[in-house]
């Protein structure tokens, strides 16, 4: 008798249904006047999660994915499903502010397989797989410089207790909290395990991790963050919190896979990001001034550039602060949400809701300010640039050398030319520079070389700082303050290209670098060189770590601002 193989059928009816029953809750979404959201695209918080009991949460069709202190965001598949209304009433009578978004069943199925990691995390108990943050607030008193974190790492060796991986974990979290680090890196070798520190943006050996202790600090990490643990070929993302007083702290993980182990970086969210102020930023006079107008208008396109950490998201977070009042609705598109944003739609892409998916979704959210985490593709930047033309306040960022550098790239994506000058309003270059700690650094009298290279630096510098040679800098030395770096904190350099006809003109005929740099330069904006030599001179950085992050020997674009008096700015003129 002949057998047929229905699977593949039934597969199929059921990708149907999953997918009619989608398309149906975004429409029931916009309705109801909620976000639809995919759960498997996102990181769910075990913190969240266990806010409410398996049963109950099965029972109201509900699942909680992330948490922020009393702040819950909850994922329901009917808000008028009687047990979906009676949870939301007892977490609101619990001091909880929730967020209802609308999600599909096999979305909520996904969330809650999570709740068995959890129940192995009981089951294994309370410090074994706990991190107690008594204990690492107790550390952060003592831990005063890399040294005293290696030291007290290596006494835990010695030590044959039950609670060895955590106290370790414990050591590693208040090592970087004591120190200011942005970033943990737990990276095998083949002969030994590295851990790590990010400090100022650059990167500190700690210690060297044993092969045992190690595979079960990743197994408890990837549990901690809501990996899955039994996956160790795939690159995994995720994120957690703990409290250290009235601090929350942020972790957000990821693990990829490597010939000898799993590679971890977590990065450490700090808070106060979160209410960054515009007034922070370090812009120059100049700077601030363009910004301030720039922000003033009602739509328009600011993208941001740089590299990777050069504190672009930190700078759109300013901006979008800045521009927040009460009748303007903002929402942001990002990968992921790093920090919480009172007051402000803040959503995150995934494998269904990307950058340029997400863009045309949240374009029918009637919003004021958009904010688009990265321009990435040819989409994207058409939809960016349409919806700045259309009435929106755009804020994006853009992988890019420079600020006319990001002209060229807009039109390697697709991009017409022929639209940017009715779309984008400004764009900025940026770095992040350390900052001389001020307990410890040392002036001195600049040395020939160095004059040199700070007067070819500022020529082109449309308004010269006044000077006096021999000029005064100042170097790191190193002290308990610092860490012995002689360094502590960062502060950004900027330069920007506003939009104007030249500008428009230059982009159409010959977008070229210099060329738009040529036609910009009656802005009489510094550059990120100009910018970063006058906080040479004012003290804030010196200038070995202000090359280590910019070339002030090769500047691609040089500002000639005419007087009255001289057809050009000569710098010998400032000097006193």
């Amino acid at each position: 008798m002949v057998q047929f193989d229905t699977t593949y059928d039934a597969d199929r009816l059921d990708e149907i249904r999953r997918a009619e029953e989608e398309s149906l809750l975004k429409q029931l979404a916009a309705q109801y006047g909620l976000q639809y959201i995919n759960l498997p695209g996102i990181t769910i918080s075990p913190e969240a999660l266990m806010t409410i009991p398996e049963e109950e949460a099965r029972g109201a069709m509900a699942a909680a994915f992330e948490r922020n202190r009393k702040k819950l965001n909850l994922a329901i598949r009917n808000p008028n499903r009687p047990e979906t209304k009676a949870l939301i009433s007892k977490l609101e009578q619990a001091g909880f502010t929730i967020t209802l978004y609308l999600t599909a069943t096999a979305d909520l199925e996904h969330a809650w397989q999570r709740y068995e990691d959890q129940k192995h995390t009981v089951a294994v108990k309370r410090g074994v797989l706990d991190i107690n943050p008594d204990v690492i607030d107790s550390l952060m008193q003592s831990f005063k410089d890399q040294e005293d974190v290696r030291e007290h790492i290596t006494n835990i060796r010695t030590v044959n207790s039950a609670r060895r991986v955590s106290e370790t974990l414990e050591s590693i979290f208040a090592g970087a909290l004591a120190l200011r680090a942005s970033d943990v890196h737990i990276e095998p070798e083949d002969t030994n395990i590295r851990l790590r520190y990010r400090l100022d943006g650059v990167l500190h050996d700690i210690i060297d991790l044993e092969r045992g202790i190690y595979e079960r600090l990743i197994s408890r990490l990837k549990l901690l963050a809501g990996m899955r643990l039994n996956v160790t070929d795939e690159a995994q993302d995720g994120r957690f919190s703990f409290t250290i007083g009235e601090q929350a702290v942020e972790v957000r993980a990821s693990d990829i896979p490597g010939a000898a182990g799993e590679s971890m970086v977590m990065r450490l969210l700090d808070p106060s990001i979160a209410s960054f102020k515009f007034a922070n930023l370090g812009l120059n006079d100049v700077m601030k001034n363009v910004m301030l107008e720039e922000l003033a208008r009602p739509n328009g396109l600011i993208v941001t550039t740089g590299p990777t950490g050069s504190g672009k998201t930190t700078a759109l977070y300013a901006f979008l602060q800045q521009v927040h009042t009460s009748d303007r609705k903002i929402i942001t598109i990002e990968d992921p949400v790093e920090y919480k944003l009172d007051d402000i739609v803040q959503t995150q892409v995934s494998d269904d809701y990307t950058f340029a998916s997400g863009l045309r979704a949240v374009l029918r959210q009637d919003p004021d300010v958009i904010m688009v985490g990265e321009i990435r593709d040819r989409e994207v930047a058409e939809t960016a640039l349409h919806a700045a033309q259309t009435g929106h306040l755009v804020f994006s960022t853009l992988h890019t050398n420079s600020a006319v550098g990001a002209f060229p790239r807009l039109i390697d994506l697709g991009v017409d030319s022929r639209t940017m000058g009715s779309s984008v309003n400004i764009v900025l270059g940026q770095r992040l520079v350390r900052k001389l700690c001020e307990h410890c650094k040392e002036n001195y009298s600049a040395s020939e070389e160095e004059t040199k290279s700070i007067e070819r630096a500022l020529h082109g510098h449309p308004k010269p700082p006044p000077m006096q040679k021999p000029y005064t800098l100042y170097r790191a030395m190193g002290c308990n303050h610092c860490n012995e770096t002689g360094f502590k904190g960062r502060q950004g350099i900027y330069e920007a290209v506003r939009m104007d006809p030249q500008v428009e003109e230059a982009v159409i005929r010959d977008p070229r670098e210099h060329v738009i740099a040529e036609a910009a330069a009656h802005q009489a904006i510094p550059t990120m060189v100009h910018d970063g030599i006058e906080k040479v001179l004012n003290g804030v950085t010196s200038l070995p770590e202000l090359e280590r992050v910019v070339d002030i020997s090769n500047q691609r674009r040089e500002i000639k601002t005419e007087t009255a008096a001289e057809g050009e700015v000569d710098i010998a003129d400032h000097i006193v």
